[in-house]
């Protein structure tokens, strides 16, 4: 046995209360109206007025006639009320009929229908909570899509340079060398870390992730950190690398292991892209949160492109940074990881001006 769906609860509902209401004012009506009609009799034979011999007649007249009234309005009220209580209760069910046509249509892969508004207003916030989930889930699925293809695009040149050289290999057209297999193994050291950064920010956003949150005092974590770049330069090169830090700066409650990431990442990428110049760790604190900010003189970044920097495989330029090897979604770690840790990162640039990536973290 199927189940009666809202439309036919909401009509009959409609109905029984309709039945309920003109079955109580025919049963009180012809119970109580004749009575009342009597004693309107008796008043009027006080008056002089001699009725008796007719009062019977008169009575029977008046209950037939309020019988024929009665039977008339029953009908006309009936039928009119289950007009207009099948209108409103088509009415409002259009609304869910259509957010159920819609779901069908998102499960064929139609994103863009969306419910209208409704004059109801409980009717109206379902349409617009149900318009914003869909909205979500459409830029979801975009988001997926542009995954997909972006993780495509970047395994496909390492995959064809690979493919290429084992090829000559195999045929002979290529002569095996050492030069050979430091680029083999460079390419699959590039889809390696790929893989790895993909599979990290999976278990950030999926929560898995374990952040082990501790009062850190930052100066020794930052210090080695900007040591370890340093010791990469040497005394010819053109880029300076210095560090920041107040005497007042307070602990913070973090995870050491991930803000030294966080800023590895933001100082490899500085690096990258800073050929002549400075790279500062600037390190201050401003209400409840110490701010970490690395500053660089390299490339910078277009104003138009600052909102996607923190994208996953977005870049400004892809031939730089697919010949440096990056993976494009260092960045998109950065932010997950900072935001676990209860803080913000954001990013102030300018071409050829040089960047500034600065983070928070909660004074512990």
């Amino acid at each position: 046995m199927s189940k009666v769906g809202l439309r036919s609860r909401l009509f009959l509902s409609h109905i029984i209360v309709m039945i309920v209401g003109i079955a109580t004012l025919t049963i009180i009506g012809s119970i109580s109206s004749p009575r009342f009609f009597v004693v309107y009799l008796e008043k009027i034979e006080f008056r002089g007025v001699v009725i008796r011999q007719v009062r019977k007649e008169l009575v029977q007249g008046f209950k037939e006639a309020w019988t024929r009234g009665a039977f008339w309005s029953v009908a006309v009220g009936a039928t009119t009320a289950g007009g207009l209580s099948y209108l409103v209760t088509k009415r409002i069910v259009q609304p869910l009929v259509q957010m159920e046509d819609i779901t069908k249509q998102f499960g064929a892969g139609q994103m863009t229908a969306r419910v209208p508004a409704n004059e109801i207003p409980e009717l109206d916030q379902l349409a617009t909570s149900f318009n914003r989930m869909a909205s979500s889930l459409a830029d979801v699925e975009q988001r997926r899509r542009e995954l997909v293809s972006d993780l495509t695009h970047e395994l496909r040149t390492p995959l064809t340079v690979l493919n290429g050289y084992l090829e000559g290999l195999t045929d002979g057209t290529v002569e095996p060398s050492p030069q050979i297999y430091a680029l083999l193994g460079q390419q699959t050291k590039r889809m390696q870390r790929l893989v790895n950064d993909l599979q990290e920010l999976s278990k950030m956003e999926a929560g898995y992730l374990p952040i082990d949150t501790l009062q850190v005092d930052l100066h020794s974590l930052l210090s080695s950190v900007v040591r370890t770049f340093a010791d990469q330069l040497t005394a010819e090169s053109p880029v300076t690398l210095s560090l920041k830090y107040p005497n007042d700066i307070p602990p913070v409650l973090a995870d050491p292991q991930r803000v030294e990431q966080i800023l590895a990442n933001l100082l490899s990428n500085a690096l990258r892209y800073t050929s002549v110049g400075m790279i500062t760790v600037e390190v201050t604190y401003k209400g409840d949160f110490v701010w970490i900010a690395v500053t660089d003189t390299g490339i910078g970044i277009a104003t138009e492109d600052l909102p996607h920097v923190f994208e996953r495989f977005w870049r400004a330029d892809r031939s730089r940074d697919r010949h440096s090897g990056g993976t494009g979604i260092g960045l998109a770690i950065c932010r997950r990881l900072v935001e676990l840790q209860g803080g913000t990162i954001e990013v102030e640039s300018q071409l050829d001006q040089g960047s500034t990536f600065r983070f928070s973290l909660p004074i512990a």
